[in-house]
């Protein structure tokens, strides 16, 4: 955005929510709005220039159309928000509304928190339950071991620690950020669901280590959100050629043995129309898409388009196209010989599964992964799926039999 773009536009201005002087930038900003828009605190709290208009936030759309029409008419705004307000904050509103916009952050109400508190939140996990259903926000407290929470009213911490009885977590509830009555006290969730509570309020959400085994508590607190609309998708889901997909039934066991999530590198070698690639991704890890033929890449790049993931496709035939790649963390190796098998093994990559129809190709495939170094565990899959019969009577149509086999490094 240029410098003119910047101050004819928008510029959204964060309040520190640890209670800091506002940013430097606020004061000129402000100098020259013809409008300012904010919560009641927030115009309170700064110097609004008598001749600019002011629009008390309360439903969004009133102010959202002031800001058009100041944005339109070349005027100056300055919108007044809480701490970051990119994070969970009005900043994707305004965007979705197109309007030009300049951010200037402050300290977010959730850093605030974590500070006040003593505590790192670098691996933390950091939901809402501000303006949407809740139980998203408790569930995740329910799975992590360290979650924040913005709350609202009717979904805060005597609700979230309602929900959380029976789970071993140790709550901190931050009430007041940045004033003098600013405190963070350490509950249970049965206290908490006893107590009533100052709004807006942060809660953080830890896994009590004194009743919670380590070995039963997750490590990266980061897991990859499942796709909303599921994964091992119906063959009807994907564009493909004579039926050269991967079943469903297979998929979801060649997904589950590749453990895709965020932080990982997916190699899917003979992607054909790229379902195993493309549900990888939409668990959250990286992919590489390895096609010989330019007709499937085109597929798979429709594939990949209609389901909304980024896969990076290389054309040519492997092995040779393997060659430069960056290293994965798995592999699925659904086309190609024994080459592209000694070519895969040879990056070490700490899984590695492929599908045989041949069985005469089971052996040599083991034989080859036990001899770099792989555990190896394999299973036949067949299934049977229902199909229509006249009169209205069901038989089972079975599906193809398919060898999926493992590697894994110890």
């Amino acid at each position: 955005m240029t410098r003119t773009a910047q101050a004819t536009g928008v510029t959204v201005v964060g309040l520190d929510a640890a209670g800091a002087p506002p940013h430097p930038a606020l004061a000129p900003l402000l100098a020259a709005a013809g409008l300012v828009v904010g919560a009641a605190r927030h115009l309170a709290a700064v110097p609004v220039p008598p001749g600019a208009d002011t629009v008390t936030l309360g439903p969004l759309a009133p102010a959202v159309h002031r800001l058009a029409e100041a944005v339109a008419a070349g005027v100056p705004a300055v919108v007044l928000a809480s701490g970051d307000p990119g994070l969970f904050g009005i900043v994707r509103r305004l965007r979705a509304a197109g309007l030009p916009l300049r951010v200037v952050p402050a300290v977010s109400s959730v850093a605030a928190a974590f500070a006040c508190a003593g505590l790192p939140w670098d691996g933390a996990a950091v939901v809402t339950a501000h303006g949407r259903d809740p139980r998203p926000a408790l569930n995740a407290c329910r799975a992590l071991p360290l979650v924040a929470v913005l709350t609202a009213p009717g979904a805060g911490a005597a609700e979230l620690g309602a929900g959380l009885v029976g789970w071993s977590r140790r709550l901190l509830v931050a009430e007041h950020l940045g004033t003098a009555a600013e405190r963070v006290r350490a509950v249970t969730p049965e206290q908490a669901a006893a107590e009533t509570w100052a709004d807006p309020h942060v809660l953080l959400s830890i896994a009590d280590p004194d009743r919670v085994a380590p070995a039963g508590m997750r490590s990266d607190n980061q897991p990859a959100a499942a796709p909303a609309g599921g994964w091992a998708l119906p063959e009807t889901r994907y564009a493909h050629r004579g039926s050269m997909i991967t079943k469903s039934e297979v998929r979801a066991l060649v997904i589950a043995r590749l453990r895709p999530r965020l932080g990982r590198l997916v190699w899917d070698v003979g992607a054909g129309s790229g379902s195993v690639g493309i549900e990888c991704a939409l668990l959250g890890a990286a992919v590489l898409a390895v096609e010989q033929d330019p007709g499937a890449g085109a597929t798979i790049r429709a594939n990949a388009t209609a389901h909304a993931v980024d896969v990076r496709l290389v054309t040519g035939r492997a092995p040779q196209a393997l060659a430069g790649l960056p290293e994965p963390d798995a592999v699925f190796v659904g086309g190609g010989g024994p080459d592209t098998l000694t070519a895969v093994v040879a990056r070490q990559p700490e899984r590695v599964v492929l599908t045989l129809a041949a069985l005469d190709r089971v052996a040599p495939a083991v034989a080859l992964l036990r001899a770099a170094g792989y555990t190896v565990e394999g299973s036949q899959l067949s299934a049977a799926r229902l199909a229509d019969l006249p009169g209205g009577s069901i038989r089972l149509a079975a599906t193809n039999p398919v060898v999926v086999l493992t590697g894994e490094r110890p």
